[in-house]
């Protein structure tokens, strides 16, 4: 579902560098639109506070206007948290609630040393062999919000890398690889500080449950998003401030709605701190 993956998109390139990590404890908020041949898809909010060593981000997608209407129900929302150090994010663990039609599923996901994973499953997922995710690929993939924060700790190189991804169903690579920059006016993103970076993305089907057969070639089904990535502060975060994606019936296009941030209460800090 290309509207999904847009989503994954998103998720996956708001990326977070060491130097803001080690800011003053703070939250920062953003919203984005999604739109599909003009008409409101979805919306993605996302909430993610650092304090220190720490991080816990939080994201609701969910859809609106006439995708809404006419479509399925559908409330996705991802969780991830961990720590950093000089070797990059530690994630610690991460976590999806799901709500499709009136079936609910969570999944939520710990990571251990070498990339190990323990996943718990509600309802409990018992796939046919087929559709089995084995060890092997489990190992060292990372649920999306999961895979954004190290994705960004590349910094300007973040396009240039092979992302193992894992919605606890289906495990997924993204390759994303940077095709250029431009300034904030030829972007059309006034408000970013400095040159965008623009990549593209593909993905590619390891193994997992799928809702349509997979074709002999996926790049004769999947065309690149383009996604442009921008600084908005004084930090050297990248975050996506636009998203294209072109399919047979339109395209799909992902902006930035509003971009905040402001200091965390005490209280705040000291709940991360637990």
């Amino acid at each position: 579902m290309r509207f999904r993956r847009a989503s994954i998109a998103f998720a996956l390139s708001m990326g977070l560098s060491t130097a803001a990590l080690g800011q003053d404890a703070r939250q920062v908020e953003i919203g984005y639109e999604i739109t599909f041949a003009g008409f409101a898809g979805f919306r993605i909010d996302v909430t993610a506070r650092f304090n220190g060593a720490n991080y816990d981000v939080e994201s609701r997608t969910f859809k609106e206007g006439v995708l809404k209407t006419v479509t399925m129900h559908y409330d996705g929302r991802n969780r991830a948290w961990g720590g950093f150090s000089a070797d990059g994010a530690q994630p610690q663990a991460g976590s999806l609630s799901i709500v499709v039609g009136d079936k609910p599923r969570t999944w939520v996901a710990q990571y251990g040393p070498g990339g190990t994973m323990s996943e718990t499953h509600n309802p409990a997922w018992k796939p046919p062999p087929q559709h089995t995710i084995p060890d092997d690929q489990r190992t060292g993939s990372l649920d999306p919000l999961s895979a954004a924060m190290v994705v960004g700790l590349a910094g300007d190189a973040a396009c240039d890398r092979t992302v193992p991804s894992n919605d606890g169903k289906r495990r997924i690579d993204i390759m994303i690889h940077k095709v250029g920059v431009q300034s904030p006016a030829a972007a059309g993103v006034p408000t970013a500080k400095g040159d965008l970076l623009v990549c593209e993305i593909y993905t590619k089907r390891v193994a997992g449950e799928f809702d349509d057969a997979p074709e002999e070639a996926e790049s004769k089904r999947e065309r690149p998003m383009k996604v442009w990535l921008a600084r908005f502060d004084n930090s050297q975060v990248r975050y996506p401030a636009r998203l294209e994606a072109s399919t047979g019936f339109g395209t799909i296009r992902g902006k930035l709605l509003f971009f905040r941030e402001r200091p965390l209460t005490p209280q705040e800090s000291q709940a991360m701190r637990r």
